[in-house]
């Protein structure tokens, strides 16, 4: 039975009185005793439904209590706390009492754990030993293991030469061999087994024991009973090389797919791929590629002439398919293990570049551009040819991955033909581009050759540049970023030509840098040439030339066909946006001309000035002639034939109004120093009248120099206006016209233009 639980000690007042820890539900010590109490945060969470006199006077109360617990508490234990002092009485020999069994226990220990000590050692050093004699154990097995496998391989090897080695008829009787320890041999000819699938089984079999020899040479090197088998091992490892090639080769001769197999799984075994890759080029691919590409010695007297490699690698495809297509097929033969030869690259494709490197080693060469790119594009194909042997992607990645296929690779010099093309295509712009004077094309009728009707070589040269760099005989798409760029430049160029030109012109440099000579003595009718150009050539950039470079880069991601289009276009509108230049070098030079002929306006004010000559009625004999360069350029042959509509109207209206500017500004000019001059003679005159008394009515009623020189002006612009009507400009959308019509009009007809 359990022991009752006592009850907790309460003093005589709580026995007959309330608890002095009866406390309202809110109210809870216990929350004081907390880690995390915060007295702050309580007030804060009671205050909002108790008062704070009641929290206060409860707080009081609990702290009463606590004090009264504390008094009880002491008064309870008082009689402890008194007699602490005579309960310790003689306790330094109960300490000694203590000492001397924790001694002796101690003493036990250390006995206890030093003989444990000893026997873990010596268990240790059992451990150690048997450790020792299983690792002693595990290299003298592997030891016997391996005189096992050598003198296995070594018998093995010693029943190969009983097996005949003329297998020129195919199976022969071993009846006639004299032959003792070949029982297996025996069994196989009796069964009519072909001899070279026995031989090749039985080298797959030395094969296997010759791969875990390895193994146990490289678990148990620099041993001296394996040091002393070295010679042992090379011995018989040179005679399976030896007697495993011939093996291979005699299966290659006859074609016997089970020997090769047999021979190949051997080599795989033995991990020597290389040897059968190298015997295959040697026996069967170098003697073919010798008869289509002679090298050496005895093969330079029959060499071709040239290094044209196309109908080489038609021949070769050939053979390929006649004579290497069988040993292919077996090689990648599904789960036949085999996956590890590579015959194609190390073998064919090897066998292929040592003969062109020999025997026509001109092919390689990117100083004849055109033959190189022909010859680099046919081995392109040729390469492809040989990855449709591969049967999957993996097999295509792993034969790009040969170091024969990249040395293959590396001897096509990109960058070098890539050299010589760009100089040979920009040299060809430059030559041009250098010349004096602008070149025009004769006899060259519309819409023939390569250029769209166009009238300078320059031109031609562009565009003839251009197209050079996509031509099938040129481009190389691995270089195509390359060619694109050649392409912006020669567009950069060209315009950069023609910018520079015009500057020089403007600038009336006659000395100026090379390239820009043509344009300072280059008249109007001459630059009708480079705006029909710059649109043909924008027309065709941004046209069928940029649809034929998206064509032969239609295997680009969509986003680099969209990069190239943009940069085409870009270097187009470098083109069109030269032609407003051009347009207003013409215009200068035509506005030029004309203001030649306005200095004769001047003249007018000395005609009427201080004469008795009557009011004029018809217009001046300058005014045919200010427009006459301007009608002289429009109505010329080059303009009509060569210039747009848009071209010719936008010649016209700016040459009009820069011309009509001109006009203004003299015409006001004279208008206004007139007018001037007339104001101070009317001053000075009146000033006379006044000092001498007579009067000036009769004066008041004459028609003035100044409204002589104004109607005569006004004259002049109106037969300008009729010739700028003849030419088709409204004349009443010209503001300089408007406001000389204004300066000179008389006053009843300045509101409406009346021609």
């Amino acid at each position: 039975m359990a022991d009752p639980i006592a009850a907790p000690h309460r003093s005589a007042a709580n026995l007959f009185s309330d608890p002095l820890d009866s406390h309202p539900l809110w109210f809870k010590p216990a929350l004081f005793l907390l880690t995390e109490f915060d007295s702050e945060s309580y007030i804060s969470d009671l205050r909002t439904f108790v008062p704070f006199d009641t929290l206060r006077s409860e707080l009081q109360s609990y702290l009463a209590s606590l004090n009264h617990e504390l008094i009880d508490l002491i008064n309870r234990d008082y009689a402890d706390f008194v007699n602490l002092s005579t309960k310790l009485v003689d306790v330094d020999s109960a300490v000694v009492r203590m000492r001397a069994p924790l001694v002796e226990l101690r003493e036990k220990i250390e006995q206890f754990r030093g003989s444990v000590q000893d026997s873990l050692v010596a268990l240790t050093n059992g451990l150690n030993q048997r450790l020792e004699a299983a690792e002693a154990r595990e290299v003298l097995e592997l030891l016997l293991d391996t005189f096992h496998v050598v003198s296995k391989v070594e018998k093995l090897i010693k029943e190969l030469p009983s097996v005949p080695a003329d297998w020129s008829n195919g199976d022969v009787n071993l009846a006639e061999k004299n032959s003792v320890s070949n029982g297996t041999s025996l069994q196989h000819a009796e069964n009519g087994t072909n001899l070279r699938d026995t031989q090749s089984m039985l080298l797959e079999r030395i094969a296997s024991e010759m791969n875990r020899l390895k193994f146990y040479i490289a678990h148990a090197k620099n041993l001296p009973f394996i040091e002393n088998m070295e010679k042992r091992i090379q011995g018989a490892s040179l005679l399976l090389d030896a007697s495993l090639g011939h093996c291979f080769v005699d299966g290659l001769e006859h074609r016997d797919a089970n020997a090769i197999y047999n021979c190949l799984r051997a080599y795989a075994a033995i991990d020597n791929t290389r040897s059968a890759e190298e015997l295959f080029r040697m026996t069967i691919v170098a003697p073919l590629i010798q008869k289509i590409i002679p090298h050496g010695t005895s093969g330079a007297a029959t060499r071709p002439s040239g290094d044209d490699l196309e109908n080489d690698y038609k021949q070769i495809k050939t053979c390929i398919e006649n004579d290497c297509k069988f040993l292919l097929e077996i090689s990648f033969e599904e789960n036949s293990g085999l996956h590890v030869f590579d015959f194609l690259a190390n073998s064919i494709l090897k066998e292929v570049l040592s003969a062109i490197q020999k025997g026509k080693p001109g092919a390689f060469s990117p100083g004849r551009p055109t033959e190189f790119l022909k010859n680099y594009k046919s081995s392109l194909k040729f390469l492809a040819h040989l990855e449709g042997y591969c049967p999957s992607r993996s097999a295509v990645s792993k034969f790009r991955a040969e170091a024969v296929y990249i040395d293959f690779m590396k001897q096509w010099n990109l960058g070098v033909y890539f050299s010589l093309r760009f100089q040979e295509i920009a040299g060809a712009l430059d030559s041009i581009l250098v010349e004096t004077n602008l070149l025009p094309v004769h006899n060259v009728p519309s819409g023939q050759g390569n250029s769209p009707d166009l009238t300078l070589k320059q031109s031609v040269t562009l565009l003839e540049c251009l197209e050079s760099c996509w031509r099938e005989d040129a481009i190389v798409l691995s270089c195509a970023d390359k060619f694109l760029r050649l392409s912006l430049q020669l567009l950069s160029r060209y315009s950069s030509w023609l910018s520079s030109g015009l500057t020089a012109h403007k600038m009336g440099q006659t000395g100026s840098k090379s390239g820009s000579e043509w344009a300072t003595a280059a008249v109007p009718d001459d630059f009708i040439y480079i705006i029909h150009d710059t649109d043909r050539l924008y027309k065709v950039v941004c046209g069928d030339f940029l649809g034929h470079v998206l064509k032969l880069l239609s295997s680009c991601p969509a986003d680099v066909l969209d990069l190239v289009k943009q940069s085409l276009l870009q270097g187009g509108k470098l083109l069109n946006d030269l032609v407003p230049q051009v347009i207003n070098t013409i215009v200068e030079a035509l506005v030029e001309k004309s203001a030649a002929e306005l200095a004769q306006l001047k003249g007018i004010t000395a005609t009427y000035r201080m004469t008795n000559k009557p009011l004029p009625v018809r217009h001046s004999p300058y005014v045919a002639g200010v427009l006459r360069p301007l009608r002289a350029f429009l109505e010329g042959e080059r303009a009509t034939k060569y210039l747009t509509r848009d071209a010719i109207n936008e010649v016209l209206l700016n040459a009009a109004t820069e011309i009509t500017g001109r006009y203004y500004e003299q015409a006001s000019n004279v208008v206004s120093v007139t007018r001037k001059m007339e104001t101070s003679l009317q001053r000075i005159r009146q000033g006379a009248q006044r000092r001498g008394g007579a009067s000036s009515d009769v004066s008041d009623h004459n028609v003035s120099d100044t409204d002589k020189i104004c109607m005569q002006i006004f004259l002049d612009i109106q037969e300008y206006g009729r010739n700028l009507a003849a030419l088709g400009v409204d004349v009443s959308n010209i503001e300089a016209y408007r406001s000389l019509w204004e300066c000179v009009a008389p006053p009843e007809r300045k509101s409406v233009i009346d021609l």
